[in-house]
Parts: C-alpha cells; sequence; structure tokens
C-alpha cells in the first residue's frame, strides 16, 4: 500500500489497474488501507450521486472476508475484482461475505462473489425475508401493492396510472438478490477465523440493518473501543433514508424512524475508535454524529408538526418537506421512496402523540394534536 495521506479522512490510498473482463476497458481502481488487516475498494454505483460503495477487505486466517460487495453491474464487478488485486488477493480466494443490509448496492454483487469463490454469504433475518419476498413475489403483486399504497398516501392519479394496465406483466429490476446461506444473529461472533468481528442490530434503514463492531485494537491505538463497520446506519455527511419496508400480505404498523433513533442510541454507548462507513470517509467521534443526527431528526418532526396544523396526506406531507432538490427535479421513482420517508415520520409521530389521523379521510389525512 502507499504511504501517503488522504487529509480529509486519515486513510492510506493505492490506484491498483485491474485486468478488466473481456472486452471491457482496463478500469482505474482506488483501494484504502486502513490498517490492522482491514483494505476497502471503492465501487461504483452508476447513475448515483453517493458515487460508489466501500467495499471492506477483512484479512482473516482463512482468506478474505468482504463486508458488502457493491452495485449489480458489469464495471462494478470490473472494479471490485481488480480493487482485490489491489489489496493484494483475488475474488475466487473469498472466504465469506458478510452484508449490512440488503440494498442492491450492498448486496448486488453477493452472488458473483459466491459462484467465483464458493463463499458464504451471511445477512440479518429480517433482511433476509425482505431478500426471500422480493424473489417470490410476482412483478404484478408489487404494482398493485403500490398502487394501493400510493392511493392511500394521497397520490395524485398522474402518478399512480403508470402503476396499472401496461405496466403490468413486466418484470422490476433487481427481483433477484441472492439469497444468503447463513444468518448474522445479533451479539454473535461472526465466522472470520483470527478476527473477533460481533454483529450489532441496527433496524430502521432497512429491518434487518447490521453494523460490525470489530473487537479489537484500534491499530493507530485511537482511544475508544475498536473499529465500527457502519453500512449506512452511521455516515460521516449524510442522514440515511427512513421509509417502509412492508410484507404486503401482513397488516402490522411498523415504526422505522422509532428502530432507527433506537439503535442510534446504542451505537453512540458502543463509542467506537473509528467508524468506517459504506459511503464517503472514515471518521472518528461517532457519540458526536449520533447526537447530531438524534438532534436533526427531533428538529424535523417538530417542522412536520408545524406543517401539520392543517390536515394533510403523506403525498401532501412529502411534497412539502425539504428535499435535496425541488420536488419539480424529484424523478418518479425517488417521489415514491420520498413518500415513503413522509410516512416513516408520520408513525413516529402519532406514536409520540403528536399527530393523528383524521378520521373517515380518504385518503388518509393527519393533523398535529
Amino acid at each position: 500500500m502507499a504511504n501517503g495521506r488522504n487529509e480529509r479522512d486519515g486513510q492510506s490510498e493505492h490506484d491498483a489497474q485491474g485486468e478488466p473482463a473481456a472486452g471491457r476497458p482496463e478500469v482505474a481502481v482506488t483501494v484504502h488501507d486502513h490498517g490492522g488487516g482491514v483494505r476497502s475498494v471503492e465501487v461504483p454505483i452508476p447513475d448515483n450521486p453517493l458515487g460508489h460503495t466501500l467495499v471492506y477487505v477483512v484479512d482473516t486466517d482463512r482468506g478474505p472476508v468482504l463486508v458488502d460487495t457493491g452495485w449489480d453491474d458489469p464495471g462494478s464487478w470490473d472494479v471490485l475484482v481488480a480493487g482485490l488485486g489491489g489489496c493484494g488477493t483475488a475474488v475466487g480466494e473469498v472466504y465469506g461475505v458478510v452484508i449490512t443490509h440488503h440494498h442492491p448496492d450492498h448486496h448486488g454483487l453477493s452472488g458473483q462473489v459466491r459462484e467465483t469463490s464458493g463463499a458464504w454469504v451471511a445477512m440479518h433475518a429480517a433482511d433476509a425475508a425482505v431478500v426471500r419476498r422480493t424473489r417470490e413475489t410476482r412483478s404484478e403483486r408489487w404494482f398493485s401493492y403500490m398502487e394501493a399504497k400510493l392511493t392511500a398516501a394521497g397520490a395524485p392519479e398522474e402518478h399512480v396510472a403508470p402503476l396499472r394496465g401496461g405496466r403490468r406483466g413486466r418484470s422490476l429490476p433487481g427481483l433477484s438478490p441472492a439469497l444468503p446461506d447463513r444468518e448474522i444473529v445479533p451479539g454473535e461472533l461472526l465466522d472470520l477465523p483470527g478476527r473477533r468481528l460481533r454483529a450489532v442490530w441496527t433496524p430502521g434503514h432497512t429491518p434487518g440493518h447490521v453494523c460490525l463492531h470489530l473487537e479489537e485494537d484500534h491499530p493507530d491505538r485511537l482511544p475508544g473501543h475498536g473499529r465500527l463497520f457502519s453500512g449506512d446506519h452511521l455516515l460521516p455527511e449524510i442522514t440515511p433514508h427512513i421509509g417502509l419496508y412492508e410484507d404486503p400480505e401482513d397488516a402490522t404498523v411498523t415504526d422505522p424512524l422509532g428502530d432507527y433513533l433506537d439503535s442510534l442510541e446504542r451505537i453512540g454507548r458502543l463509542a467506537p475508535a473509528d467508524v468506517l462507513p459504506a459511503h464517503q470517509h472514515t471518521f472518528t467521534d461517532a457519540p458526536g454524529r449520533v447526537r447530531a443526527l438524534l438532534a436533526h431528526h427531533e428538529e424535523r418532526l417538530a417542522g412536520l408538526r408545524s406543517l401539520l396544523q392543517q390536515p394533510l396526506t403523506a403525498w401532501q406531507l412529502a411534497v412539502r418537506m425539504e428535499w435535496n432538490r425541488p420536488w419539480e427535479q424529484i424523478p418518479y421513482g425517488s417521489r415514491n421512496i420520498a413518500v415513503s420517508e413522509a410516512e416513516a415520520h408520520l408513525r413516529r409521530l402519532v406514536k409520540l402523540g403528536r399527530v393523528e389521523q383524521v378520521a373517515g379521510s380518504e385518503p388518509v389525512t393527519y393533523v398535529a394534536v
């Protein structure tokens, strides 16, 4: 690894050239050496402002174990393969894959890694259930479910209409993610021979999101308790999306934002010396970042309650919420995600007794109390 330091995140950087897949050009790869037998590869996410997923490569006595794998795309695969070469190993030598959560920029390449190396793939049971449901549910059922959900949320007809008719029968992308073959059990050590990596269940961003606590001395002797692979749960500059992941056949009312806030406090108490997130860059002071996120969500909930001095549907609330761009510039699919996040916040406000549903309203409206 190169000895130069990245002033922003304190990591070593190394640019490695890997062998491309046949017919595709060479790829430039950035590998970060975090010390102590931990490296990361920047695996690109196509057409996404996040840019890349940090796939961590953890040395063990049985070979490298990956924390996440990146997006299922040929170019992303080429970068992962080349990046493993830059780490001094190869995809065929991978012993295992630990998935922080089921999203495609984390779990997308897991199946291809397993096919190439014979590695096991581990995931929390709650996210494994989402993967299984996604594989088993026909696309027509998803379209029906989304149509009903968006109609109940007050979406206008022009937004709901594309879910009907002609689009039924078409397959949706990302409906065949790899089924994991091992379960991540919260509180238990994972199968990383020679290492101590313990699972910490942190639901919210997804039902089965896990952080992974490397219970070892920090290689630079930073104060704190080991290092934390935080997935999307704790990021240095981004607030992760908190939405709904529900079984169309299950009427249970969940509270994902409440789960997320509780999980944040758990990580704050853990106080790791260093946080290794799935996006952006590593950082210290996890408790400080947790406090900032808790304050952000409390402020946001207060702001939404102010908007609800008049009855609003989830769609109307989403239109009025602050996003990273004006509502008019948010594309179709992202508007669905925004409505899901608005609903998650409404559920939290209802549970806190700050907001209630308006009896008999259709579509459902909410008002502050």
